[in-house]
């Protein structure tokens, strides 16, 4: 009897189970397939050129018992193929040799996972920062050239231009897909986690109805980090405060539109979920007694959430520490502004002047200045403060914001 030829039930049977496995397992084939060849865009390529294959071979054979090994060990050979045509070069012909080599050609039915080798990668210090959090975005969540450009307001082709550069760069220069060593790791580590943190403000500013969620993808890396080399305590502060603030996420935007900071929130609208594990990865982290810059923005963020407000003599306390490790002009105008709602406005709104020089194109600081000056009764400073910030508002919400602490001047 002739055999049966397949059809279009097993061609989609066959793009859905690609489709999936490429959802949940193309991070660490990137990652496995980058560490060996030492270049992300030979990876994606020979990745994808064995998806395509796995539609016509699935479709026509049935699935593979392990579909993300078999995607893998058909990347790996087309890898080889392409590198045996330019084996002159030297690096080419290291990276073939770790191809071949037994020792990472894993078993199909278990893929170790690289992805912290290649997120230390994507975050080198070599590359700019921003294209450190594009290559990130693009290469460990799966993020589409056009998603990360409109999360970050560029144009496709601009994108496109930045990642092909910092892929090419690890290339050219052979930026290891390595973990660091104990001498660089708290330096490369706060490389990493400043990249997730700027992954998250932006989305946390980002408009509601933003299709591409960078504030769950900077959690999905926070934790993947995390869960890759446990019990670090900045990793654990890291995603103890990305958990902590993102908690107040659905709750700074009022009803109208307008941005509405921790103290004036309906905490009824606040992720207790979220709030619960910030909280215990925190005191975790404090508890390994080695402190750094992310438990104390952890801590800060916990501390704006206290009943029955912020709690602002502890705020300040925490800033003059940060201010230790990040000696920014950022970091001293929140811990002047702490310093006056601690109690000493004089002392808080004296500090922010001294920050005029090095914050005066610094939308925030001409926000704070204003509270401090209404406060302090200087009615007219207050107003031309005012406006200075509402010109220099970056969206619609804290414009709004803003207007309405202007009209509350008296």
């Amino acid at each position: 009897m002739p055999q049966a030829i397949p059809g279009p039930a097993h061609a989609m049977a066959a793009a859905a189970l690609l489709d999936r496995t490429m959802q949940t397992d193309r991070s660490r084939l990137v990652a496995i397939l980058s560490a060996g060849l030492r270049d992300i865009t030979l990876a994606e390529d020979v990745l994808q050129e064995a998806a395509v294959s796995a539609l016509s071979h699935w479709g026509q054979n049935g699935p593979p018992a392990s579909p993300a090994g078999w995607l893998l060990k058909v990347a790996q050979r087309k890898a080889i193929d392409r590198l045996r045509k330019k084996s002159r070069h030297t690096r080419i012909t290291e990276a073939l040799a770790l191809l071949t080599s037994d020792d990472l050609m894993p078993d199909p039915d278990f893929i170790p996972d690289e992805r912290l080798r290649l997120i230390f990668a994507c975050c080198h210090p070599a590359l700019e920062p921003k294209s450190r959090v594009a290559l990130t975005l693009r290469t460990v969540c799966g993020l589409t050239t056009a998603e990360i450009a409109r999360a970050f307001l560029d144009a496709d082709t601009t994108m496109g231009q930045r990642l092909s550069r910092a892929k090419a760069k690890i290339a050219a220069t052979g930026i290891p897909f390595a973990i660091p060593g104990p001498d660089q790791w708290a330096e490369r580590l706060n490389a990493v986690l400043t990249a997730v943190y700027l992954i998250f403000t932006t989305g946390y500013v980002n408009r509601p109805d933003e299709t591409c969620d960078l504030c769950h993808e900077a959690e999905f890396l926070a934790r993947l980090i995390n869960q890759l080399r446990p019990d670090d305590p900045e990793m654990e502060g890291a995603l103890a405060m990305i958990l902590l603030i993102g908690a107040r996420r659905f709750a700074r935007v009022s009803p109208d539109g307008a941005s509405l900071p921790p103290d004036e929130q309906d905490r009824g609208l606040w992720d207790a979920q979220k709030i619960a594990e910030g909280r215990h990865l925190l005191e975790t982290a404090v508890r390994r007694r080695a402190p750094g810059p992310f438990q104390i923005k952890a801590a800060i963020a916990d501390c704006h959430m206290s009943h029955p407000g912020p709690d602002w003599p502890q705020i300040s306390a925490l800033y003059a520490a940060l201010w230790r490790f990040e000696p920014t002009p950022v970091v001293g105008l929140n811990g002047a502004v702490a310093i006056a709602r601690a109690g000493d406005l004089t002392r808080g709104l004296s500090l922010i002047e001294d920050l005029k020089e090095a914050l005066s194109d610094y939308q925030p600081w001409h926000a704070a200045r204003a509270d401090l000056l209404a406060r302090s009764g200087n009615v007219d400073a207050a107003r031309e403060a005012y406006g200075q910030a509402i010109e220099r508002a970056t969206t619609d919400a804290d414009a709004l914001f803003l207007r309405r602490r202007l009209n509350e001047v008296r």
